[in-house]
C-alpha cells in the first residue's frame, strides 16, 4: 500500500529507487509478486522517459548479500526482475546526418535532404528511400502524418541554396510567416476574405514538399510534372495517412484547401498567392541586408510583377523602394525589370513558365 501511494504521488521516481526503498525499509523483497505487478512493464511504459534510455533494458539483479547492481544491455526479458523500456518506433538511418565514416553527425540532425528518385517520380519511391519518414501504418492514428510533416521543418528552400545560403529558411519557416502575414490583411481587403481559411491555406499550400521537395523555376522540372508529383503526394497524405483519422474529415479539408490554392480561382487563393510572393521578397531583402551588400538576390524581385491584388501589390512596391534605398548607387540586379534589369534571358523564361497561371 505504501509503494502504491508512493508511485501514485511520485510517478516519475526511477524504478531502482523504488526497489531500493522497498528493501531498505523491509517492506517486501524486490521479487514480491505485489511489487512486480505494481512495476510491470505495461505500467512502466507510461513513464518510459524517466526510467532508462530508449531501446535499453534496465536489469536489476540481487546477489546473496542483497546487493543490487544496475546494468544496461539488450538481453531478452527473462524474469520478472528484468524491465524492458522500449520506444514505439525503431531508430532509422538518416543520410543527411551521417558522416563519411558512418557516424551520426549530431549538429546536422535538423536538416534532411530531399530524396532523389531515379526514373519516374512516385510517392512509393520517395518513401522507400526515406525510411521512417511517415512512420508505420496505423489506421486511425494521426502519428504517421505528424511524423511526415516534420520534413517541412528539416527541408530547406532551394532557391537560396543556389546563392550559397546553406542554412537558410525551411519550408515550414516560409509557410509560418505567411500565416502571420495573412492576419494583416489591408482594411479594404479584409472584409471580403475568409481569413481563417486563408491562414490554413498558408500552412497547407506547400505541404506536398515534405516528400516532393522545393522545386524551383531552375530545376528543369516541367510545371505539369511538378503538379502531378504534388497532387499525388497530397492524395497520399490526405487519403492514405489521414483517410481513417477522425472519419477522414480533417484530411478531406486539407485536400480541398490545397486544391483551392492550386486552382487559384478564388479571392482567398489570390490573397495567399500574393502572400507567398511577399514572403519571398521579404526574405530576399533580409538576406541581402545581412550580406551587407555582398549578396545580390535581385533575381527574385521578379515575383513583384506577379501580384494579383492591388492592396498587396502596395506592400511589394514599398519593399522594392526599401531595397533601392539599401543598394543606393551600388550596381545591382532589378529582377522586377526582367532582362532589362539584369536577369538572364533563360532565367526569365524559366520564371515566366513557373509562375504562369493555369
Amino acid at each position: 500500500l505504501f509503494l502504491r501511494s508512493l508511485f501514485a504521488s511520485c510517478p516519475f521516481t526511477p524504478v531502482p529507487v523504488i526497489l531500493h526503498w522497498a528493501q531498505s525499509v523491509t517492506l517486501a523483497p524486490a521479487t514480491d509478486p505485489a511489487i512486480i505487478a505494481l512495476l510491470r512493464p505495461s505500467t512502466l511504459s507510461l513513464h518510459s522517459a524517466c526510467f532508462a534510455p530508449l531501446h535499453e533494458k534496465a536489469i536489476l539483479s540481487q546477489s546473496s548479500s542483497a546487493k543490487r547492481e544496475h546494468t544496461y544491455n539488450r538481453a531478452p526479458f527473462t524474469s520478472p526482475s528484468d524491465f524492458t523500456i522500449m520506444s514505439s518506433a525503431a531508430p532509422h538511418s538518416n543520410k543527411s546526418a551521417s558522416s563519411t565514416n558512418g557516424e551520426v553527425d549530431i549538429k546536422n540532425l535538423g536538416h534532411v535532404e530531399t530524396p532523389k528518385v531515379e526514373g519516374t517520380w512516385t510517392v512509393e519511391k520517395a518513401l522507400e528511400i526515406s525510411p521512417g519518414t511517415a512512420g508505420p501504418a496505423d489506421a486511425g492514428s494521426p502519428l504517421p502524418y505528424f511524423h511526415l510533416i516534420e520534413r517541412l521543418k528539416t527541408t530547406k528552400r532551394e532557391g537560396w541554396r543556389r546563392f550559397g545560403i546553406a542554412r537558410g529558411e525551411s519550408i515550414a519557416d516560409h509557410m509560418y510567416r505567411m500565416s502571420l502575414l495573412s492576419m494583416l490583411a489591408p482594411p479594404a481587403l479584409a472584409p471580403r476574405l475568409d481569413l481563417a481559411r486563408c491562414m490554413k491555406m498558408c500552412l497547407i499550400h506547400d505541404m506536398a514538399e515534405s516528400l516532393v521537395g522545393d522545386i524551383t523555376p531552375v530545376d528543369g522540372v516541367a510545371k505539369p510534372e511538378k503538379n502531378r508529383r504534388e497532387a499525388e503526394t497530397m492524395d497520399f497524405i490526405t487519403k492514405n495517412l489521414l483517410g481513417s483519422v477522425y472519419g477522414g474529415i480533417p484530411g478531406a479539408e486539407i485536400r480541398e484547401i490545397w486544391q483551392e490554392y492550386e486552382d487559384s480561382q478564388t479571392l482567398n487563393s489570390h490573397y495567399v498567392h500574393d502572400l507567398d510572393k511577399m514572403e519571398l521578397l521579404l526574405q530576399m531583402m533580409e538576406y541581402e541586408k545581412r550580406g551587407q551588400g555582398k549578396l545580390d538576390l535581385g533575381e527574385f524581385a521578379y515575383v513583384a510583377t506577379k501580384f494579383t491584388l492591388p492592396e498587396t501589390k502596395e506592400w511589394a512596391d514599398a519593399l522594392l523602394k526599401e531595397r533601392e534605398h539599401f543598394w543606393g548607387t551600388q550596381q545591382h540586379v532589378h529582377g522586377e525589370d526582367g532582362i532589362e534589369g539584369g536577369v538572364q534571358k533563360d532565367r526569365r523564361q524559366q520564371q515566366d513558365d513557373y509562375y504562369e497561371r493555369k
